[in-house]
């Protein structure tokens, strides 16, 4: 029974990392269609219906937070939804999925250097190799090749917005860890997903998605309900549900499969090429990403 249990966590991470990796092909085909703003939105909506549908029928209530704890989880909403997802949707628009996912993976290094900065945790010269591994990785994504662009000031502004996103996921991350003390993870989840929707609404109407929804195609409410459903609600649920029975290591190895799991997908769905310099970049980042989450 109990290696059945761990055989289904397993399951579930796999799916997971799948998930996530797909979010990446479903946000270049939503902002084919519509704005960052209205692509952002419109995912975190679902999300926080699908999330507080799980969290009713898992404790049949939703639990209110202290005074002391709405701006943590303001901040939340603000850095891990709002600013996060604009920059991803809008960076989609002209960076590569597999591009996008590699530059992203490169969170746990510079989330591992923020912590060792912030919260004095020790880093080991395995974790400092994994982080100059993924950071350079990363330089050979973005340069296309030649790392040295970046010196040169030769960045694509797609690229530039997706850095973004690993700098705003890695505050929410830092003040995460100070708000999961006194909140479970799925609290503090479905707290900064309807955050981070409210913030959402007004510029989404300003860019046009309440003229633009009943010319929306299939194709952007499919995207919906999955970067809503899947790659949100229960992505989320799963990886925790691994944590809480695998612990954090072994669930933690899982998201070196998101990049090749992108690369893959949209090699498939958008007909990505794979170039020397993805490849490269890729073997330097998970390399890397597999260094840094190392117990």
């Amino acid at each position: 029974m109990h290696t059945r249990h761990h055989t289904l966590s397993y399951l579930k991470l796999i799916m997971t990392a799948l998930f996530w990796g797909g979010a990446f092909v479903a946000g270049r085909i939503m902002v084919s269609y519509i704005g960052p703003f209205s692509a952002s939105f419109l995912r975190f909506i679902a999300a926080s219906i699908f999330l507080l549908a799980f969290m009713l029928k898992s404790s049949k209530s939703f639990p209110p937070i202290t005074r002391k704890q709405v701006i943590p989880v303001i901040i939340l909403g603000l850095t891990g939804v709002f600013a996060y997802n604009v920059l991803f949707f809008a960076g989609l628009k002209t960076v590569t999925a597999g591009r996008a996912s590699l530059i992203i993976a490169t969170i746990p290094a510079c989330l591992a250097l923020c912590s060792s900065c912030f919260f004095r945790e020790r880093l080991n010269l395995i974790k400092i190799l994994g982080i100059v591994l993924s950071l350079s990785g990363a330089a050979v994504v973005i340069g296309r090749g030649n790392p040295l662009d970046l010196w040169r000031g030769n960045v694509g502004i797609g690229e530039i917005l997706i850095g973004g996103c690993v700098a705003s996921w890695v505050v929410y991350s830092l003040v995460g860890k100070v708000v999961m003390r006194e909140l479970s993870p799925l609290l503090s989840v479905t707290y900064s997903c309807l955050v981070g929707a409210v913030c959402l609404f007004f510029p989404a109407v300003a860019e046009g998605l309440i003229t633009g929804l009943a010319g929306y195609p299939y194709q952007v409410w499919l995207c919906v309900i999955y970067l809503g459903l899947f790659a949100s609600a229960l992505g989320f649920i799963w990886f925790y549900e691994g944590i809480q029975n695998l612990g954090p290591s072994r669930a933690g190895i899982f998201i070196n499969l998101v990049p090749i799991c992108a690369i893959v997908l949209a090699f498939i769905c958008l007909h990505e090429p794979v170039d020397r310099s993805l490849a490269a970049g890729a073997v330097l980042v998970i390399t890397g990403v597999c260094l840094t989450n190392r117990p």
